[in-house]
């Protein structure tokens, strides 16, 4: 009898729609796992084959006919391992997110995920089927059980599985990173581990897809109800344990992990993972962004640089009248310490050009919002023109608090094919910035940046503090109300002035139909703007 198994752990990347990158990678580390590590059984994420969320391509018979095709060319390459793989199956008119038992150049045998999420960013009813029957098999002397996912969030499909005499359980996941929901993950492993008595193997894909970003941070949680501390948040790695069946413990051989866990520290690593992804995936190598001297830009420029190497990102300043000196001087001084390109458009000339063109409709009437917009517009062309004329992604660099209320201009400061920080308040924006300066390597935004009153510097000694509350005041509202989803009621309780809720509430519902416009952006908290918090743009309703 052999109770202890060593088992292998893929916290890669499979990306979406990558049919046949995603079966050649697997079989280079199914190799890896057996040849370099010795493991018994390799497992891979949920729905590796197809990439994770393959959305409305599951629609497309072509595409599920690529994935079967893919799974069986798998399988007929693994010999001496056990590996478990992900992919979308289609069984007659449905279809199911399934993970195969690959042993001996064939299918041994495939279970289909019993509960589908269908809340937040997930929406998996719309494509698969639930199915209803655990799935065991053997690993030497060692009996498995697996489950996927949204299975672990519920007691029935662990039950029937440790019925069916597993003795070790492992959990393929394609889970989005968001703030504290590796407390929750830890959490749900000791109460499964509790109820069932067997250790888990939780795995966790990695990468960016659009607006969500797959933190990994996989887990192993022994029969006694210890969590080890999770693998290293957004990094590819191939983890390695061995498992005893005797002891139901696991003994960590290759698991690296990160010292810093800090909110800050996920949400830097989360952004330039989706900054570095979203390029890469989309075949942009090279990044532009409008260099503003603001505490936001500058954290965009820090981001980007980490993410795509500082000589892949050109800061572009685009000076008007109302432009500081202190502005221009303090993005030079960033740029050039970050070993960023820096140029300088000025825009009065193009902006006086919209003013003359628009002079016989706008007669005498007197300046106002529309010719502050206008200069954000005439800034916005010029950065898309640039990203046309020499290739490169437009990084836009508005925060949550301005796109929640409105405090951006459409066609203008928020033009952009990617927003990092979209989903950061911005006193979240400062936090991080002071966390970053304190990094090993020195600081790389300038101090300057971050003391500064923040201005859109669109008329004479403008601060944002003329429209807006101060920002403590605004996001403790923003907050409350957009991802807490509190009633006014509630937030004026809190202690908030009744008439500045009622004004900041009124300008988050009107914006609406500007943030449906919006570039994508890395999710980070519980309600993203975009894929997760989706409110109607025309609605009645009060409150």
């Amino acid at each position: 009898m052999t109770d202890s198994i060593r088992i292998a752990l893929a916290q890669f990347d499979f990306p979406v729609g990558d049919v046949a990158g995603n079966a050649e990678r697997i079989v280079a580390l199914l190799s890896e796992a057996r040849d370099v590590h010795g493991a018994d059984l390799v497992l891979f994420p949920e729905l590796t084959v197809s990439g994770y969320p393959p959305e409305d391509l599951l629609l497309r018979p072509a595409f599920l006919a690529d994935c079967e095709a893919a799974i069986a060319s798998v399988a007929s390459r693994v010999h001496g391992i056990v590996a478990v793989v992900g992919w979308p199956r289609p069984v007659g008119p449905v279809v199911f997110n399934a993970a195969s038992v690959l042993r001996d150049g064939a299918i041994e045998q495939t279970y289909h995920k019993r509960e589908l999420p269908n809340y937040a960013v997930f929406d998996e009813r719309r494509y698969f089927s639930a199915d209803t029957d655990p799935c065991t098999f053997r690993v030497k002397d060692v009996t498995v059980g697996l489950v996927i996912c949204e299975d672990l969030w519920f007691a029935e499909p662990i039950a029937s599985t440790v019925a069916l005499g597993a003795q070790l359980l492992i959990v393929p996941n394609a889970s989005p990173f968001e703030r504290d929901k590796s407390a929750q993950r830890d959490a749900l492993l000791a109460d499964r581990v509790r109820e069932s008595g067997l250790g888990i193997a939780y795995l966790n894909v990695v990468g960016g897809q659009d607006e969500l970003v797959f933190d990994g941070a996989s887990d192993l949680a022994d029969g006694d109800g210890f969590v080890h501390p999770a693998a290293a948040a957004f990094a590819d790695a191939m983890l390695v344990a061995d498992y005893n069946a005797e002891t139901r413990k696991f003994s960590r051989l290759q698991w690296p992990t990160r010292d810093d866990e800090c909110h800050e520290a996920l949400a830097w690593h989360a952004i330039v993972r989706g900054i570095r992804d979203y390029c890469g995936k989309n075949g942009f190598k090279t990044a532009w962004l409008g260099a503003s001297g603001g505490v936001d830009s500058a954290l965009v420029m820090a981001l980007a640089a980490e993410a795509l190497g500082p000589s892949n990102v050109t800061a572009i300043r685009l000076p008007s009248r109302y432009t500081a000196d202190i502005s221009n001087d303090l993005a030079d001084e960033q740029a050039r310490a970050l070993g960023v390109r820096i140029e300088t458009i000025p825009i009065a000339k193009p902006f006086e050009g919209f003013l003359s063109a628009l002079s016989p409709l706008f007669a005498d009437r007197p300046s106002d919002v529309a010719e502050e917009n206008l200069q954000s517009r005439t800034r916005g062309a010029l950065l898309m023109a640039l990203s046309n004329k020499f290739g490169g992604l437009l990084l836009t660099t508005g925060n949550k608090s301005e796109y929640a209320v409105g405090y951006a201009t459409i066609y203008g400061d928020m033009c952009g094919g990617f927003a990092p920080i979209k989903d950061l308040y911005k006193t979240e924006v400062y936090d991080l910035c002071v966390w970053r300066n304190k990094q090993p390597g020195g600081p790389v935004i300038p101090e300057g940046v971050i003391t500064r009153a923040p201005s859109a510097e669109l008329r004479e000694n403008q601060t944002d503090q003329d429209s807006l509350p101060p920002y403590e005041i605004l996001d403790g509202i923003l907050s409350r109300y957009v991802d807490q989803e509190r009633s006014p009621a509630e937030i004026i309780a809190d202690g908030f002035d009744p008439a500045t809720v009622k004004r900041i509430l009124r300008l988050v519902k009107f914006s609406e139909w500007k943030r449906r416009q919006s570039a994508p952006g890395p999710k980070l908290s519980r309600r993203a703007f975009g894929r997760e918090r989706r409110y109607p743009i025309t609605s009645g309703y009060a409150d």
